[in-house]
């Protein structure tokens, strides 16, 4: 699959905006909702969301704990704090062919404890 280069001019004026900008906008609209119908519910909303912010760092550094030697970006052809500028491939970070499945194992599990923390803790709430 052959990718081109696109002239900004022509990319329409929504999709230069950085990504999840509608949502965003919609939080900020709810978040003056609650402010507008009912004022004294914002410490709790920030309270609310702090939890589940901490919950997410948790959940990310518990699987680094309990897996160091299992991280997804071990499975990359080169550290991918390089960036994408030792070579010009399809995909900025290839994976290891070999290592696919462990890869895409190593980010379900990632994904699966972090949403597993962050469910418990919302559940507490």
């Amino acid at each position: 699959m052959a990718f081109e280069i696109r002239d900004p001019d022509h990319i329409p004026a929504h999709r230069r905006l950085p990504r999840l900008t509608t949502f965003l906008l919609l939080a900020a609209a709810l978040l003056g909702l609650i402010a507008a119908l009912s004022p004294v519910q914002l410490p709790v909303v920030a309270y609310k969301l702090s939890l589940i912010s901490l919950a997410a760092v948790v959940g990310y550094w518990l699987d680094r704990t309990l897996f160091p030697y299992a991280r997804p970006g071990d499975y990359l052809v080169r550290d991918w704090r390089c960036g994408s500028c030792i070579d010009h491939s399809v995909v900025d970070y290839p994976i290891i062919q070999e290592y696919r499945w462990a890869f895409i194992a190593a980010c379900l599990r990632r994904a699966i404890i972090v949403a597993g923390v962050v469910v418990g803790v919302a559940l507490g709430l």
